[in-house]
């Protein structure tokens, strides 16, 4: 009997082990397809795990106070953009390290510069798939860039997510 105790403990103990895992990551592509509620479109995204924040092509970016809070104003910079103004309360002003284009093919990496620029951060929920999270997005004119929308590890850790890099558009149209 004395043998039998200890046994069915460790059967225990691995039974609840078993149970505590964690689930497996969505794997998503390279590059999605992601509704922005707020904005009402969804946007071609590179997901990019060397990125830490997600990233929005903004212009015309403003800061404002309404009612002693914090606030942003901004126009989509895209192809396609129309002058839509969208205003957002403002979450906080980030400091990120800037990045040289994303010009050439798609798999070539972006090379890091040593510039670093602040960054108004919004708030946004994010569909992808059948998906839907909340996310910080910075605000940036990315027109220059070949997706209007940067999602990175931040936000792909929220969606509970994993990039396989040899593939597209895995999640398909978001169905939030």
């Amino acid at each position: 009997m004395s043998r039998v105790l200890p046994s069915l403990g460790l059967l225990a103990l691995l039974s609840c082990s078993v149970f505590a895992a964690e689930p497996e990551p969505t794997i998503y592509g390279r590059y999605e397809y992601i509704h922005l509620d707020e904005l009402g479109k969804t946007l071609r995204a590179k997901m990019d795990t060397g990125a830490m924040t997600a990233s929005l092509s903004a212009r015309d970016i403003k800061r404002f106070e309404r009612d002693g809070e914090k606030w942003v104003r901004f126009r989509l910079a895209m192809d396609g953009a129309d002058d839509t103004l969208y205003e957002h309360r403002l979450v906080r002003v980030s400091r990120i390290k800037a990045r040289n284009e994303e010009q050439d093919v798609d798999d070539e990496e972006e090379e890091r510069s040593q510039n670093s620029a602040k960054r108004p951060v919004i708030e946004m929920q994010l569909c992808i798939g059948d998906h839907q999270r909340m996310i910080e997005v910075n605000l940036a004119d990315r027109s220059h860039f070949r997706y209007p929308l940067l999602i990175g590890a931040q936000a792909i850790d929220k969606l509970d997510g994993a990039i396989d890099p040899s593939r597209k558009y895995t999640a398909g149209r978001p169905d939030c």
